[in-house]
Parts: structure tokens; C-alpha cells; sequence
């Protein structure tokens, strides 16, 4: 290949075959892995061939992945059965021992295929190799194809004593944040199921992983739902102010009478919008404070005439009016029984009773001040008549003289 400085260093080569049978990123690795074979010496251990690799040398060579991309692809090769691992995950742990999922007796890719080493002996490294003569394929990269073992290694059903490796449990830990317990408590329907179907698999790991992400997403969504609705309880007919709400209103002076007549009325609005609000009773306690207010105003100024009531009471409003008017409040309130029992008696409607008993008090006020003002006049004239008495005129006549108002 011509040199080009658009190209500073060698280029990676894979196979696209093995590409399109176990992934792009798991090809590149796993060349780079197989190569490692042909330069350092592997260790045998219950028939296969293992390697220790630095991390940090596989960051080197593959610098566009950093540690957790190692460990997301080196999983991937061993859910898909691709490699064997050993070692702790390799994004926090400095090597990786790793094996090809072969016995020693077959020729590793890229490596020269020797016979198998003697047991308990390492095998020995080999130089790299060099490209082939003419006509002769060499031992390149460019011309390894899929690894024959991926395709003679036969799919197993899953044993009934099956369990996750260590590695998977971290895995979904680490990357997904589920607890290892609500791992393993998805294990008995997983292996349930499967033995159910009889169907053989090649990674069960990888499918464990899969099961076990979906079960925590329903179970995340189903928490979300009960939230929710623990938030936003149903909006029917027999929805009702919480605890805490009721007693807010209550506090206010509220009639709890006047609040079970309101929340027909609330519940109907909303349910009409179709979007009942997350701070219901929030809503209802501003709702009731308007409709209480509107109330207690309407039956304090209503223009419509009524009869006073046995345990009727001016409002500070009159008694404020008597102050201004040097009424004394104890006079005022020695007239209300009287004022009360004239008008029960008469059955008369009126819109205002505070303005008849500000005109009652007033009258009699004035009246009262005359009588003492005649009673000092017949102190200086010895002899002459009094021209009137307290009890001259009926109560009725009183109460009908506006005389003090002019």
C-alpha cells in the first residue's frame, strides 16, 4: 500500500464474515485477542488455552475504546460463547484471562496450526506472521475467516441447576443499576420457562441478561404507575378530601356541612375536563374557600327579606356605628332581647336587621335624652304638667318614628 500521511500507523484489519456473524466491535476485538496468541506464550488449563492480557496494553492498541467499552465487548464474546473470561470485569481490573472457547487440540485464529502442547506446559510464542508468496496465502489477518468452532459448537438446553456467572450479576449492576438480588429472584421463572420450551441456546447468559433487564423496566414502570396513582387517587363518586385538607378547613371556620355539599360540585368539574389535576385537594381547599366566602357574604348583605332569627346579633359593624354616635354599646345591648322577641312576634320579613336595630337603638337613645332633659325643665318649674311619659306611645310607633334621623 502506498504510504500516505492520512494514514500515520498500520490499519486494523477483521473479517467481515466474522463481522456479520458476532458484530463489528466483537470482530475487531477478538482479532486482536487471536493475535496475542501468536506473540505470547498461553497457559493450559482444563484443555484450553489461557492468556493474560494488560488493559492498559489493549487501550494501546485500540485506543478508540476506553475500559468500559472492553468490558461491554469482552461480555458480549462471552455471552455469545465466543471466549472464556476469567478474570473480574475488566473495567476495574488492571488484566483480562481469557481463553477462545476451543480445546488446545485446534489451531486458534492466527496462530500456525501446530498439534496440541503437552499438558501443563505453556505454549510456545511464535513470531508474527509474514505475508505469503505469490499464489500462497499467507497468515495475515486479511485472510482469517470465521472461526470454524463458532460454527461446529452445538446450542445446549439449559440445565436445570444453571445459575449467572459473578461477572453478569456486576454487569447489570454496574450498567443498569438492578439490585443482584432482583436478579436471582427472576432466575426460577427464567430457567422455568426455557425447560419449558426445550429450546437449545448457545448464550444463555446473554438471554438471562436480556430477561432480567425486562423484568426491572416492568417493575420500574409498575412502581411509576403506583405512584402515580398514590398521587392522584381515581376521581369518582366517592372521592373525598384528605385528612390533612379537611382539617385546613375546618381550622378556617368552615362548616363541615357546607364542605360534603361543595365536593359533588368539584367532583363533577373536573371530571367533565377529564384532567383531574395532581394537587387535588389543594384545588379543593381553594375551591371551597371561594364558594364559603361567596356564602357567608351573600347570607350577611342578601337582598332577599327573611325573619330574624332567635339567636340573631348585630354585626361589630353596628356597634362601631353607636360608638361614633356616643351611644353607649351596654344601652344597646339592654334593647335587644325586646327588639328581638317585637319582631318574632310580628313575623315580619326585612332585608336588613341591623339597619332596624341601628334605627331601634338610636330612637330610643334620643328618646331617653329628652325624657331626662324634660325631668330638669320640671325640676325649675314647680307645678307645671309633663307633657308626655315613656309609655305613651306603643313600641310599634317607636320603631316606625325616624324622627331621630332628621
Amino acid at each position: 500500500m502506498p504510504h500516505s500521511s492520512l494514514i500515520p500507523e498500520p490499519p486494523l484489519v477483521f473479517s467481515p464474515g466474522l463481522a456479520a456473524t458476532i458484530g463489528l466491535e466483537e470482530a475487531i476485538l477478538l482479532q486482536q485477542l487471536a493475535t496475542l496468541f501468536t506473540h505470547r506464550a498461553a497457559q493450559l488449563h482444563r484443555g484450553y488455552r489461557w492468556l493474560r492480557v494488560e488493559r492498559d496494553f489493549l487501550l494501546q492498541q485500540l485506543p478508540f475504546w476506553g475500559p468500559a467499552d472492553l468490558y461491554r465487548i469482552c461480555q458480549s464474546l462471552a455471552d455469545k460463547g465466543v471466549i472464556l473470561v476469567e478474570s473480574p470485569p475488566l473495567h476495574s481490573h488492571p488484566e483480562l484471562l481469557f481463553a477462545m472457547n476451543e480445546l488446545a487440540g485446534t489451531p486458534v485464529a492466527g496462530t500456525p496450526g501446530g498439534g496440541q502442547p503437552p499438558a501443563g506446559t505453556p505454549v510456545a510464542g511464535t513470531p508474527p506472521a509474514t505475508p505469503g508468496q505469490p499464489g500462497q496465502p499467507g497468515r495475515s489477518a486479511q485472510h482469517v475467516g470465521p472461526d470454524p468452532s463458532l460454527t461446529r459448537r452445538s446450542a445446549s438446553q439449559l440445565p436445570g441447576s444453571w445459575g449467572p456467572s459473578e461477572d453478569l450479576l456486576q454487569l447489570l449492576g454496574l450498567n443498569h443499576n438492578i439490585p443482584r438480588q432482583f436478579a436471582l429472584d427472576q432466575l426460577e421463572d427464567f430457567i422455568f420457562y426455557w425447560r419449558e420450551r426445550g429450546e437449545p441456546s448457545h448464550a444463555w447468559e446473554n438471554k438471562f441478561r436480556q430477561h432480567v433487564i425486562s423484568c426491572w423496566r416492568r417493575e420500574q414502570q409498575s412502581r411509576a404507575e403506583a405512584f402515580r396513582a398514590e398521587q392522584n387517587p381515581p376521581l369518582d363518586n366517592h372521592w373525598r378530601p384528605s385528612r390533612d385538607a379537611l382539617e385546613i378547613m375546618l381550622r378556617s371556620g368552615i362548616d363541615p356541612e357546607f364542605i360534603d355539599e361543595a365536593t359533588p360540585e368539584f367532583i363533577l368539574y373536573w371530571r367533565e375536563r377529564g384532567d383531574a389535576p395532581r394537587e387535588l385537594n389543594s384545588k379543593f381547599i381553594q375551591h371551597i374557600r371561594i364558594q364559603w366566602a361567596k356564602y357567608t357574604s351573600s347570607m350577611r348583605h342578601s337582598t332577599e327579606p327573611r325573619r330574624i332569627a332567635e339567636d340573631w346579633q348585630p354585626d361589630d359593624d353596628v356597634f362601631d356605628i353607636l360608638r361614633l354616635s356616643h351611644i353607649d354599646e351596654n344601652f344597646a345591648r339592654e334593647l335587644l332581647p325586646e327588639f328581638i322577641i317585637y319582631w318574632r312576634d310580628s313575623n315580619q320579613a326585612h332585608t336588613s336587621w341591623n339597619s332596624k336595630f341601628l334605627q331601634h337603638v338610636k330612637f330610643h337613645w334620643a328618646k331617653q335624652h329628652r325624657i331626662e332633659q324634660a325631668g330638669h325643665n320640671h325640676d325649675g318649674q314647680q307645678g307645671s304638667p309633663r307633657t308626655s311619659r315613656t309609655r305613651d306611645s306603643s313600641l310599634a310607633d317607636d320603631l316606625n318614628d325616624t324622627s331621630w334621623a332628621d
